[in-house]
């Protein structure tokens, strides 16, 4: 529970990358040296296990009761999976996917089946791929075997720091980044959830625009939402809840914060932030509760 001016409310992160050992091992190998950890001024975790243990207690000190924890490399089953099953009343989980790759259906089908995974992130601009693709179809179609299951799917402007930071190519094709190409997929699956993060990211309109048809699109918030400073109309953080809560009410937002590495940790300021634009926004108690915490719990619940 977090003090907020609409008092104790529990607070419920939809949205914090789990920067596992695979994931390190990945980027060192991408830029052929022994270890990144040093070239970013990150904390490289021995384990998945005890990366676990460091978001619980990260979690535990800033008095968030839990998180959507990303796999951030595509296919990283394993290492969210230690975490969901280490503390599964603090964690859900969800892994990035790129659908093209031969065998994902079973992986996901395998990581769902043994509770590892709740559902799965899709990045087309950065996998280059269209969701019209019939690989899109096909993996989704396993997936909604899986009652509860939740799709993130990530739209609008997409940047990696510490790739660029690493001088890594980040050969991403904003073609496939129209959150309206949703719109096909989410009718198609009524039962599945699709989660957009960061209210689309530059796409605000068409996102509004496509959760406004589709019962079953959520909006996340997370992140410090640069993509507002590309709003011609001056659009700010309480004027963009404001908007969404007009279209999608006040059951489908949920609040994260986009946090991921060590030592930086749980990015308090973010949430600061969202306070701030809520508070702005005149939103009630009950409002309140549901973005930061309740809307989540009922995302994974149902």
């Amino acid at each position: 529970m977090t003090e907020t001016p609409w008092g104790r409310l529990e607070v419920a992160d939809a949205h914090a990358h789990f920067f596992s050992p695979a994931f390190y091992s990945l980027l060192a190998e991408q830029k052929q040296v022994s270890e990144v950890g040093s070239l970013l001024g990150w904390d490289v975790p021995q384990s998945a296990s005890a990366l676990s243990d460091q978001w619980v207690a990260e979690l535990d000190r800033n008095g968030v009761d839990s998180a959507v924890v990303i796999g951030s490399i595509p296919g990283d089953v394993e290492s969210v999976g230690v975490a969901v099953q280490k503390y599964p009343s603090r964690f859900r989980s969800v892994v990035m996917v790129n659908p093209v790759h031969q065998g994902v259906d079973l992986r996901c089908a395998a990581g769902l089946g043994a509770g590892q995974i709740n559902g799965i992130f899709l990045f087309p601009a950065m996998h280059r791929y269209s969701l019209h693709d019939d690989h899109v179809k096909t993996l989704l179609a396993v997936i909604a075997g899986y009652p509860g299951t939740v799709v993130y799917v990530h739209c609008g402007m997409l940047s990696v720091g510490f790739r660029r930071k690493l001088g890594l190519p980040c050969p991403f094709d904003m073609r496939y980044s129209n959150p309206i190409d949703l719109h096909e997929l989410a009718l198609s699956f009524p039962r599945l959830r699709f989660v957009i993060p960061h209210f689309g990211a530059g796409y605000f309109r068409e996102a509004l625009m496509v959760a406004d048809l589709c019962p079953n699109i959520y909006f996340d918030t997370s992140s410090s939402n640069s993509w507002l400073r590309t709003q011609p109309e001056g659009l700010d953080l309480a004027g963009a809840y404001q908007k969404s809560l007009e279209v999608l009410g006040p059951k489908r937002l949920l609040f994260g914060t986009d946090s991921s590495w060590f030592p930086r940790g749980w990015v308090k300021g973010v949430f600061e932030a969202h306070v701030q634009a809520l508070t702005k926004a005149g939103v009630s108690a009950e409002t309140a509760q549901g973005i930061f915490a309740g809307n989540l719990k009922t995302l994974f619940q149902d």
